[in-house]
């Protein structure tokens, strides 16, 4: 997926590459599978081989350059061996290092100083993502107030119905009992509180309806289904409220920003639409945001008032919902046109000339446009292999990726729901295993019991569209990060003749009288797909090797489930960010925040002032990437460091201790 250890500098002038990339948090290179040589020895053989080549530079370091180190620790020996090796470099390392005079050891060059030792947003609130819009404004939330609508019912419509009453209405909403109407009876026997209990019950539980009636001399609202469960399945599911409802003046979509801390934003779609009693698919929004962060975004939802998306800030935590408006028109995926980012890098030891040089780089050179670790995922199997595997036709291997037991953290109900499969292949007492059914593996069970085993496509269909396609994009991405590796690896940081540059929206090849024309900023790579062109170089034939050892047809892209036929895209290799500024400031309290979020700034909350001494020192970027565009890879570029989530938890447990 990506280079395991930070030699991807673009700043230390020629390129560091590797044989093979590695794999971010592996120790086997390439796709792990062989070595770099005799692929057709078996394991022992490979081992054996490995053995002697470690003994032979353990015992004579001098006489092998860095290509042997290098093919030592790409080969599939045991483990025990990488370490040992590897422990064995450093103390031969540290012990000349030692023995050689000051004056004799080589300076570090000027142009590849890292920044040391720091922890990457150890606060997910050091890490703080706004987005870009269409129209190139910077989302903030400022505004919380609801806009003036004489149509909307009054706040009342949010207290008048107890809390009994509500889950009454729920349950004959969602047709959960046997009642066939829910009477709620009128105290306070006014005009004005009966139309505020008939708004009530109509904006807050889509689908019914109300009447008045006399009972026994004391007055109901009675609340029922007009037309029956079909009814309110096509009004909760196409989105589709009674026509008389919504008033025509006004637009049919509900735009507000979403401040949002620590959830991702199909969490946080999947809990607005639980405290809303809707669909997730009534709503729309331009990107996804990661989950770890602090992130600000535009989301269009349709028919629902701002008056009650803003009475949910007061029942939902770390949510905030504001600058509310109506439009005509939904927002798509893709529309934004990129993201601002605030980073925090706590507990820095560079100097202050390495971080002006580290940022200087940044700014002025860029950083290789890998697409970030998330991408693939953050657990034992990665996405890209469930990718391949989709685009194989190999059904029950990605039934078997998705639910088999896995090593590394998982949350206790997950483990004991694939222990469960792995001991039955039982798909019904696997689910029952899960209390939370919305994730991967509980919609995948959840077909597997509705379709059978033998239909795993169909089951598969079951996970929403978004997400299984999130598959087959990781795999584009790995093909993508291990192609340019290889290009930057055999050419270097300059255009070359055959590359592949943007004319609009369409790739031309550059020619050999062209590329003076042209820098490495120009230069784009295809993501495999039936309609995009290859480059005219050796990187052409590279992609074919890896798709073809992948079992997959270059040549033939489209899958024979049209929503699995890839068409392909280009991606710039090296990315400049914009808007790019820093300071360096001292602090005692490491867990105190370093700037005012959004919500601070509403609060009134005065900016953190600093001394200029402290026990520690941080470095604060602000700068703008474009859309799928990685911060994560720019501060990697920063730091010359790994940025991988194992390195970082590392970081933070000792710091901490």
């Amino acid at each position: 997926m990506l280079p395991d250890r930070p030699h991807t500098a673009l700043s230390g002038g020629t390129w560091a590459g590797l044989p093979r990339p590695l794999r971010a948090g592996g120790g086997t290179g390439g796709r792990g599978r062989t070595p770099p040589r005799g692929r057709g020895r078996s394991t022992a053989a490979r081992c054996c081989a490995a053995r002697v080549r470690a003994r032979r530079l353990v015992s004579q370091p001098k006489r092998c350059g860095p290509q042997a180190w290098t093919e030592l620790l790409m080969s599939s020996c045991h483990r025990s061996w990488f370490f040992r090796v590897t422990l064995a470099a450093a103390s031969l390392l540290r012990r000349e290092q030692r023995a050689r005079p000051l004056a004799a050891r080589p300076a570090p060059r000027p142009r590849s100083q890292a920044l040391g030792t720091c922890n990457i947003t150890e606060l997910y609130s050091d890490f703080v993502v706004h987005e870009i819009g269409k129209d190139g404004r910077i989302s903030h939330l400022d505004d919380l107030s609801v806009p003036v609508d004489e149509e909307d019912p009054s706040e009342d419509v949010f207290t008048v119905l107890t809390a009994e009453e509500k889950q009454r209405l729920e349950e004959l909403q969602l047709f959960k009992n046997k009642e066939t109407s829910v009477a709620i009876e009128v105290v306070e026997d006014t005009k004005e509180k009966r139309t505020v209990i008939h708004q009530a019950i109509k904006s807050l539980y889509p689908g019914l309806e109300t009447k008045t009636e006399d009972r026994e001399g004391k007055k109901y609202i009675v609340a029922y289904h007009a037309a029956g469960q079909k009814a309110l399945a096509k009004v909760r599911t196409a989105a589709d409220p009674r026509k008389h409802s919504w008033p025509k003046s006004r637009g049919s979509y509900c735009h507000f920003v979403l401040y949002k801390e620590n959830k991702d934003t199909m969490d946080a779609i999947n809990v607005l639409s639980k405290y809303l009693r809707v669909k997730p698919n009534i709503f729309s929004y331009m990107g996804t945001k990661d989950k770890r962060a602090i992130t600000v975004q535009e989301i269009a939802v349709l028919k629902i008032t701002a008056q009650r998306l803003a009475h949910l800030n007061k029942c939902l935590m770390n949510f905030k919902l504001g600058n509310f408006s109506y439009q005509k028109s939904p927002l798509k995926l893709g529309e934004l046109q990129g993201n601002h980012f605030t980073v925090v890098l706590r507990n820095i030891t560079g100097t202050d000339d390495q971080v002006q040089h580290a940022m200087n780089s940044l700014k002025e050179i860029g950083f290789i446009n890998y697409y970030g670790m998330q991408r693939f995922g953050t657990t034992a199997v990665p996405t890209y292999q469930v990718g391949r595997a989709i685009l194989q036709n190999s059904w029950a291997e990605v039934m078997d990726l998705i639910l088999k037991p896995r090593s590394g953290a998982e949350k206790g109900y997950l483990v004991k729901c694939r222990e469960e499969w792995a001991k039955t292949k039982d798909p019904a007492a696997a689910l029952r295993k899960l209390p939370v059914k919305r994730c991967v593996e509980g919609q995948l069970l959840r077909g597997l019991s509705k379709y059978g085993m033998k239909n795993i496509v169909s089951a598969f269909g079951i996970i929403p569209r978004n997400n299984r396609l999130m598959y087959i994009h990781s795999y584009q991405s790995y093909v993508w990060n291990n192609m340019v590796s290889k290009r930057i690896e055999e050419y270097g940081l300059k255009p070359v003749p055959g590359d592949l540059v943007l004319k609009g929206a369409t790739a031309t090849y550059i020619e050999e009288e062209d590329v003076h024309n042209y820098s490495i900023h120009d230069v784009v790579m295809p993501l495999p797909g039936f309609d995009v062109i290859y480059p005219k170089h050796k990187i052409s034939e590279a992609y074919r090797e890896m798709l073809t050892a992948d079992n997959l047809d270059i040549d033939n892209m489209r899958h024979k489930i049209r929503d699995y036929s890839l068409s392909g895209a280009y991606r710039k290799i090296v990315i400049r960010p914009q808007n790019v500024s820093w300071e360096v400031v001292a602090y005692d309290d490491p867990k105190i925040p370093l700037f005012n979020t959004d919500v601070d700034n509403l609060e009134g909350k005065p900016p953190p002032v600093f001394a200029s001494e402290g026990k520690y020192r941080a470095l604060k970027m602000d700068f703008s990437l474009p859309p799928s565009t990685y911060a994560t890879m720019a501060i990697r570029e920063v730091l010359k460091m790994d940025t991988s989530i194992k390195k970082q938890t590392q970081l933070n447990t000792t710091w901490l201790r």
